[in-house]
């Protein structure tokens, strides 16, 4: 659920779907356009050296593609799980996209009327404390 604060601020309130936080994000922000080469050697050599420059970010879209991939692999399991044997759901409210807040909410339906609960709060100003660690 989005909500705006009272300083016009976007938190989103939601379930967590699988047990950990995405690490990476903003990957695809990072990664400059590469201009357009001829097909000369002294283009050949200035594509090369993009190249080498552009490896580390090539590696990090890389393992954030494959995070993207893990996660649908295991969100089917790890949502059946939590029904299947009743763990305790956790609702999260971020700031933007920057995590802020989080708790365990219990129930499918107990972490729904949290997540209003908590939304609600928001859009009067009474914020959630941060209880995770800002980087």
């Amino acid at each position: 659920m989005k909500v705006r604060d009272h300083t016009g601020q976007t938190w989103r309130v939601t379930r967590r779907w699988v047990p950990w936080r995405r690490r990476l994000k903003g990957v695809t922000d990072l990664m400059p356009d590469l201009p357009v080469l001829g097909d000369d050697p002294i283009s050949a050599i200035i594509g090369l050296i993009f190249l080498i420059i552009m490896l580390p970010f090539l590696i990090l879209a890389l393992v954030a593609g494959l995070e993207i991939l893990l996660v649908l692999l295991v969100l089917p399991f790890a949502v059946l799980g939590c029904i299947l044997f009743g763990r305790h759901w956790t609702v999260e409210a971020r700031k933007g996209f920057r995590p802020w807040f989080e708790m365990q909410a219990g129930s499918w339906s107990d972490s729904g009327l949290k997540i209003h609960d908590i939304a609600t709060a928001i859009e009067r100003g009474d914020l959630p404390p941060g209880n995770l660690q800002q980087r």
